[in-house]
């Protein structure tokens, strides 16, 4: 009896590890991209420097969206056309990481003696739309 269920827990550890694997994996792609172009675009002496910083971020919001799923964000409209369920989860998962990135850059700027609307200035552009716009390429 014990070791069934020992056996089950393990068998849930092991699907949820490759779950967040994968989620992070698409992340990391990502952002890898994003930080790689980003390098290109601005003429950076060393492109792969920011990688590590695409890492770090992919892990966290990797288990920030997997933390999502697993509370049953967005599964509102499951019933509906498959079209319905997918914007939608695609809409709040977007909004999940924009939010969590702004914070993440804020903080970062306020480690460094910035304030808050100087480290939003840096996101994006700092307008509404250059933030929306990484959110929606994130998605």
């Amino acid at each position: 009896m014990v070791e069934d269920q020992l056996k089950r827990l393990k068998e849930k550890g092991v699907t949820e590890a490759r779950r967040l694997f994968w989620i992070f994996a698409y992340l990391w792609v990502l952002f890898g991209l994003f930080a790689l172009h980003k390098s290109i675009v601005l003429n950076e002496p060393d492109p792969f420097y920011h990688q590590g910083f695409a890492v770090i971020n992919a892990l966290v919001l990797a288990k920030i969206m997997f933390v999502a799923e697993a509370l049953h964000v967005a599964d509102n409209l499951r019933h509906r056309p498959l079209i319905y369920p997918i914007l939608y989860r695609s809409a709040v998962f977007s909004l999940i990481l924009i939010s969590f990135h702004v914070i993440e850059e804020v903080l970062v700027g306020m480690w460094h003696g910035k304030t808050v609307t100087e480290s939003i200035a840096a996101l994006g552009g700092g307008s509404l739309v250059g933030i929306l716009v990484i959110g929606v390429t994130s998605c």
